[in-house]
């Protein structure tokens, strides 16, 4: 049994290890939402932070990251805001939960929409008709872009994805005025856009917060948010768009 053992573990490492490299390619959007609020009145560096999936990821593989799914983190640094200094929390997250397994990951941060703006996204502006499934409600995403139920994605007379149950689904569009890229690393693959647009970036909702490091570039992962003025609070359920990094700036 030893010497069988001896065989089977060198190759069960191996493809742990072409899975690890291969399943989360770089560019990769994984939309989630807060499980806890951050707010530097409140939480503490070194303090455990974890958000949720909230729309089935697609790979290149073929597989898939299930909504639902965990991810976890933690805060690296705290400034409240008092006596006239602007509050700052820096936080990464760094592991995903999924298909039974835990995989480190290095993650930017695309956009961030508070729980309102979250809460109105899902919510059609007008109810359906008496007899209309509400699968064909339409819903105005985060950062401009309509979703016509389960059909398209239009931006005015431009489709740019299609709608789902659980999300849209549409490649990543540039939006270089925020900073924000389209397709990363030659990453074509439609990605999960949840309640955003393809080219939502930077901060919804949040009238004096803004993401002063949003972990494309060194230090990588690190997420940093600053308000403007006063103090800060992210509640919980807030909206993210968290993108896997690369090798360099993304």
């Amino acid at each position: 049994m030893k010497i069988k053992w001896m065989f089977l573990a060198p190759l069960l490492l191996f493809a742990n290890g072409v899975f690890a490299q291969s399943s989360l390619p770089p560019g990769t959007i994984l939309p989630a939402r807060l499980n806890s609020s951050l707010n530097p009145d409140k939480i503490h560096a070194t303090q455990t932070i974890t958000a949720r999936i909230t729309q089935d990821v697609p790979l290149p593989s073929g597989r898939k990251i299930h909504s639902g799914a965990k991810l976890s983190g933690e805060v690296i640094n705290v400034k409240p805001g008092r006596s006239g200094q602007a509050a700052e929390i820096t936080i990464r997250f760094d592991k995903l939960e999924f298909a039974h397994h835990s995989e480190q990951i290095n993650t930017n941060l695309r956009a961030l929409a508070s729980l309102m703006e979250v809460e109105d996204a899902q919510t059609p502006p007008t109810g359906p008709d008496r007899g209309t499934p509400w699968v064909w409600a339409t819903r105005n995403l985060i950062g401009g872009e309509v979703a016509y139920g389960t059909g398209p994605v239009a931006r005015g007379t431009e489709i740019v994805g299609e709608g789902l149950i659980d999300g849209v689904l549409m490649p990543a569009r540039a939006n270089l005025a925020q900073g924000c890229r389209g397709e990363v690393a030659g990453n074509r693959v439609a990605q999960a856009f949840w309640v955003f647009s393809s080219d939502a970036c930077g901060v919804y909702g949040f009238g004096d917060l803004q993401i002063s490091h949003a972990g494309r570039t060194t230090p990588m992962g690190e997420i940093t948010l600053t308000a403007k003025s006063g103090r800060m609070n992210v509640r919980t359920g807030s909206g993210l768009l968290l993108r896997i990094n690369g090798t360099g700036s993304q």
